[in-house]
């Protein structure tokens, strides 16, 4: 058996799936469908009856592809608050609630769920955003430019 730590939780064993390798750097572990695995670990935390851990808080972030900022925004919080709980993994219970429906609604597809997503993913990215004003025969038209500095 595998003990999967790259996933950043402490409690994830491969069966299978998995194949040890010589690297020019040494042993190597190459995931067999590694994106499909990342789903069913994300689908056993927001099932599993216990309160999320600061880890599996980390874990659902990253799958959704958010950062502290925009999940706390996301949910109406500071980023700070989400740094705490994902270092000592004490979430409010409505918290724990709001990931695990945000994370469901994310994962099965839900369009209104991934546009807030993106939508806070891209802002951000962006540091500065110009926005040009163009006067037309029918007015002021505006338009964003995307700023060449974004967060790495």
């Amino acid at each position: 058996m595998y003990h999967y730590t790259e996933c950043g939780l402490k409690n994830i064993w491969l069966a299978n799936g998995y194949r040890i390798e010589e690297t020019a750097y040494g042993e190597g572990v190459s995931i067999e469908n590694a994106d499909g695995l990342d789903r069913a670990i994300a689908s056993i935390i927001v099932r599993k009856k216990q309160t999320l851990s600061g880890a599996d808080l980390r874990f659902l972030r990253h799958q959704m592809g958010l950062s502290q900022a925009s999940l706390a925004s996301l949910i109406g919080n500071n980023v700070q608050s989400v740094a705490l709980w994902e270092k000592h993994g004490k979430l409010p219970k409505w918290a724990d609630k709001l990931v695990r429906l945000i994370y469901m609604g994310h994962s099965d597809g839900n369009e209104t769920v991934r546009a807030a997503i993106t939508m806070l993913n891209d802002m951000d990215r962006v540091i500065n955003q110009k926005i040009v004003f163009e006067e037309t025969e029918s007015g002021w038209h505006e338009s964003l430019e995307q700023a060449a500095t974004t967060h790495a």
